[in-house]
């Protein structure tokens, strides 16, 4: 993993603790705001935040079309909470608001309940062995229809909330509010092959 350069959109939202998770797992996380840095990364991370709000700031900032386009040619992207909004195909709660439609599901927003129904669980998730993996939701999208492209890497009542579709992966939790790191490795693992 030394060496990799992993991007974290810094647009708005919780990028930090990401960082902090990148560093460490020993690679280079850098902030991404322009359009021109989609080219010196070898990954992306999309954080949680308002996700009508990161979909406007992407446009407002000229980063909307490459960043899809990087994506589409491979660039491996990891969204959580918001980040998994935007990488929908839509949303059935705002089928109005935009997303960058690139993986295989559909998501209602804030469909676990507000701020103060944030909660936190124990997931098992595929490929991370049988020692669960805590996970943070807060204001959580939900998964509300996933097609056969998508793969469900783990499940909260029934509902996947890790789907990964090839090199790309989202998370309805935010597992950089945690001390566990396995979800960022498993990205990690994403790029590297």
């Amino acid at each position: 993993m030394a060496g990799l350069t992993i991007g974290v959109l810094t647009l708005q939202g919780g990028f930090d603790k990401h960082m902090q998770t990148l560093e460490k797992l020993g690679v280079n996380p850098v902030k991404v705001r322009e359009a021109g840095e989609l080219n010196a990364i070898d990954g992306l991370i999309i954080p949680g935040g308002e996700s009508t709000t990161i979909i406007r700031l992407l446009r407002n900032f000229g980063i909307y079309d490459r960043l899809r386009e990087k994506i589409l040619q491979g660039l491996p992207v990891f969204g959580t909470c918001a980040g998994m909004i935007l990488l929908s195909r839509g949303i059935d709660s705002h089928p109005e608001q935009e997303t960058l439609g690139l993986m295989d599901y559909r998501v209602s927003r804030n469909d676990y309940g507000r701020q103060i129904d944030s909660f936190d669980a124990k997931l098992i998730i595929k490929g991370l062995g049988d020692d669960p993996v805590p996970a943070v939701f807060i204001r959580a999208p939900r998964i509300t229809e996933i097609g056969s492209t998508a793969e469900v890497l783990s499940e909260y009542e029934d509902s996947p909330v890790l789907v990964r579709q090839g090199h790309m992966l989202a998370a309805s939790f935010h597992p950089e509010l945690t001390e566990d790191i396995r979800v960022h490795k498993l990205f990690l693992s994403m790029i590297e092959g």
